[in-house]
């Protein structure tokens, strides 16, 4: 999950409802005044000599929370192609410390490990920022599988079912879950507006996540291990910076960067959104895809005939403008055919479709709206009248509820690690204080030329969904082919069935899991 940069129409039209759902929180203690008549005053001068020293309301509340349990490990396993894996598997924590050492907040992790010399490790993060990683341990590469997540049809309310995943990569790589402070259990031990200061920006967020990889490694004894990042979404735009900041500040070699639908460029959304084509060329390919999908005609090679013509007739058209009518409207007709769109609605819109207004638009005579991550994705629109969309999305709608009842039953009851702290699978409050300063809208495209230049043994491996919105295929290719060809060569890019969570689709996650074992794993 991601928050975007691009314009003030798509931040209206999808905004925060969309990346963040409001999760239930405990609610804080109160803190009343305790008064005794017959010590008042001796009261009241003790008061006025703490009043310096006394901790703040939050700061309190936050210090009455029952402390998280010791880490906890149980032995489990999962069939594989016909084979039984044993392994085990840990929820534990990593104190996290600000500048003066002292601890400032707790990042809890779930790892699975297979005893074996010089196995690979693997560390993965979410997006949001806000979100934890369980849509990558049970929905993407965990030895587990939550069944009834992402796709059509899919029910908040459904039966939590677990299943051996058929695309896990615990075969070749241990696997640690990372739940950064303020999403899953992790929690910050400070105050809110320090909170922010050390955790909830760019920069001081991948300093520390950096530093628990770090000690991950140092207290499992596996810094010569051969080490690899998967991010997804926002966690796709921490890649590129963790892996450099690892090579470069803490002296830790990263050997494959994994990227899931990465937010890597928010500049090609957000920079001259009227005049320049590059957005219009990012979303014009997931829509034409969802399109070929609903007409059972989506393959490789007609997404490499829409690719074409994205990058060539499409953005010359835009470009001239309205210098040129003829071009102009040969483009309209094209994008009329390509989409199945309503040519009026295409038409009004120049060609150039915006993302929320076509998430109405496709599903319009059916009274429903498409889904941001997976415009195929729908639900019925509770406000169709509305002039501007109120529903929240589709996919995050219906995911929620079942991630995190499988993600607490699993940690409390399975593994035993026990705590009835609230689980933040999309943590809302993380999302608000978040701070989008200057080096989020960079992106991270600096850091990947930064870290792949450096080092001749990193390779990188690029993954999308074919029909995703909120992270378009298009921004990553069109980011590699501005690089050097020497960089070029060690980053793949790869395309699959399904949106923003294309591993929620069985086909695509095993489709996955061989691409990535081939590209990066198979000289280990």
């Amino acid at each position: 999950m991601k928050i975007t940069t691009a314009s003030v129409v798509r931040w209206s039209s999808i905004g925060y409802v969309i990346l963040f759902v409001l999760i239930s929180y405990a609610a804080r203690p109160v803190f009343a005044q305790r008064h005794d008549s017959e010590q008042a005053a001796k009261q009241t001068a003790a008061q006025a000599s703490e009043k310096s020293t006394k901790p703040s309301k939050e700061s309190s509340a936050k210090n009455e929370l029952p402390p998280l349990p010791p880490n906890k490990s149980i032995e489990q396993s999962t069939v594989l192609d016909g084979q039984t894996l044993h392994y085990k598997v840990t929820v534990g924590t990593i104190d996290v410390r600000d500048s003066s050492g002292k601890i400032a907040g707790k990042v809890v992790y779930t790892s699975y490990t297979i005893p074996g010399k010089d196995r690979p490790v693997t560390f993965a993060v979410n997006g949001g920022p806000g979100a934890s990683s369980v849509f990558l341990n049970f929905g993407a590469i965990g030895p587990k599988h939550l069944d009834g997540i992402g796709n059509k049809d899919d029910s908040a309310s459904g039966r939590i079912i677990m299943s051996d995943n058929q695309g896990t990569w615990l075969d070749f790589t241990d696997l640690v879950f990372i739940d950064p402070i303020g999403t899953g259990f992790s929690r910050s031990l400070v105050p809110e507006a320090e909170a922010k200061k050390l955790f909830y920006s760019t920069v001081p967020d991948i300093q520390y996540l950096s530093t628990v990889i770090y000690k991950w490694l140092v207290q499992n004894g596996r810094m010569t291990s051969p080490k690899y990042i998967i991010g997804e979404s926002y966690g796709g735009f921490r890649g590129p910076r963790l892996t450099y900041y690892l090579q470069s500040q803490l002296g830790v070699g990263i050997n494959g960067l994994i990227l899931v639908s990465p937010y890597l460029n928010p500049t090609d959304e957000s920079n001259g959104y009227i005049y320049s084509p590059i957005p219009w060329m990012i979303t014009l390919p997931p829509i034409v895809a969802a399109h070929l999908e609903r007409e059972g005609k989506l393959t490789p090679e007609a997404m490499q005939s829409v690719i074409a013509y994205d990058e060539g007739p499409y953005a010359s058209a835009l470009i001239a403008g309205n210098s040129n009518p003829a071009l102009e409207q040969a483009m309209i007709q094209k994008v009329t055919q390509m989409t199945g769109l309503d040519p009026t609605y295409v038409k009004e819109s120049g060609g150039r479709l915006e993302t929320g207004s076509y998430l109405r638009e496709v599903g319009r005579e059916q009274g429903k709206i498409g889904s941001i991550y997976d415009s195929n994705v729908t639900m019925l629109d509770p406000f169709p009248w509305s002039p501007e969309r109120r529903a929240s999305d589709p996919i995050l709608a219906s995911i929620i509820a079942p991630t995190t009842e499988a993600m607490v039953n699993f940690v409390t009851n399975v593994v035993g690690w026990k705590t009835d702290a609230p689980y933040h699978t999309l943590s809302y409050e993380v999302g608000r204080d978040w701070n989008r300063d200057q080096s989020l809208r960079s992106g991270s495209v600096t850091q990947l030329r930064q870290a792949v230049a450096a080092d001749p043994g990193l390779k990188v491996f690029i993954g999308h969904g074919w029909n995703d919105l909120s992270c378009p295929f298009m921004g990553s290719i069109l980011s590699r082919n501005q690089m050097p060809d020497a960089l070029r060569e060690r980053i793949s890019i790869h395309e699959f069935p399904g949106g923003h969570m294309f591993y929620t689709r069985k086909d695509s996650r095993i489709a996955f899991r061989k691409a990535v074992k081939a590209d990066l794993f198979s000289t280990q």
